[in-house]
């Protein structure tokens, strides 16, 4: 019974945060347009269906997939799971002896990426757009290929302490590299993929593993190594996916 006042509570609060977009949206149609909104009713049941999903949303992330990541990381770090029952030595933490992290990373950001439906969406219309010439699945692999390979050397990095900035910059000077030669068609549509793959269902998952993951690895901080997986996710795909468009020129040349 504890679930039902703490999901009206977060109703309440989706409401709070949801009013002013609605605000924006009406007062241009009413103040600027000045034309009677098109199916009001349709519109109204649609705003409705958004606050109760997003309370959902909410309180599933706070009850499942938080705790979820965290005690995946945690089970995954832990010494008897690592070494057999004997105890790490302080200090001497070793980047091998997590695989099983980062094959899980890159797994678990492979499988969201698939599952994300902004990603979907925008795979279709890329299709629509193009008349064919992008495809679905080539698309969505693609990304998520990128999104597996970020978030496990974002794992890596938060296993090894190495600056975030490192990856960054190095990662978006590849980039600007892979720009220079891709086919132009596919630049923007790369650029944006980075976008939509941190959207409702990976965000969540890969923050608390990042989190839990940081908080189980010795030496490790929440604040200063937990965060930044995210980054990695918006990194990567743009890379794989100009990479999908070079590889595809340079098969079709051949």
């Amino acid at each position: 019974m504890e679930l039902l006042p703490h999901l009206f509570h977060t109703l309440l609060l989706t409401v709070r945060d949801v009013l002013p977009i609605a605000a924006v949206i009406f007062g241009f149609q009413l103040l600027v347009i000045r034309k009677p909104i098109p199916n009001l009713k349709r519109v109204l049941i649609g705003f409705l269906y958004v606050l109760v999903g997003l309370a959902l949303f909410l309180v599933g992330l706070e009850e499942a997939l938080f705790p979820l990541g965290k005690v995946m990381a945690r089970q995954l770090t832990d010494p008897v799971f690592l070494y057999g029952g004997i105890e790490q030595l302080a200090g001497e933490i070793r980047w091998l002896d997590y695989l099983w992290v980062y094959l899980f990373a890159a797994a678990i950001g492979f499988a969201t990426t698939i599952a994300e439906p902004s990603l979907l969406a925008v795979a279709i219309k890329a299709q629509e757009v193009s008349g064919g010439t992008i495809g679905i699945w080539g698309l969505r692999i693609a990304v998520a290929l990128g999104v597996a390979a970020g978030i496990a050397l974002g794992t890596f990095r938060i296993v090894t302490g190495t600056p975030l900035y490192y990856y960054i910059i190095a990662g978006y000077l590849f980039v600007i590299v892979q720009t220079l030669f891709a086919p132009r068609m596919i630049v923007a549509l790369a650029y944006d993929s980075g976008g939509v793959t941190t959207s409702t269902v990976t965000v969540p998952l890969v923050t608390a593993l990042g989190l839990g993951l940081a908080s189980t690895v010795p030496g490790r901080s929440p604040v200063l190594d937990g965060f930044g997986l995210i980054a990695f996710a918006s990194l990567f795909p743009i890379i794989t996916v100009l990479g999908y468009a070079q590889l595809s020129q340079w098969r079709n040349r051949g």
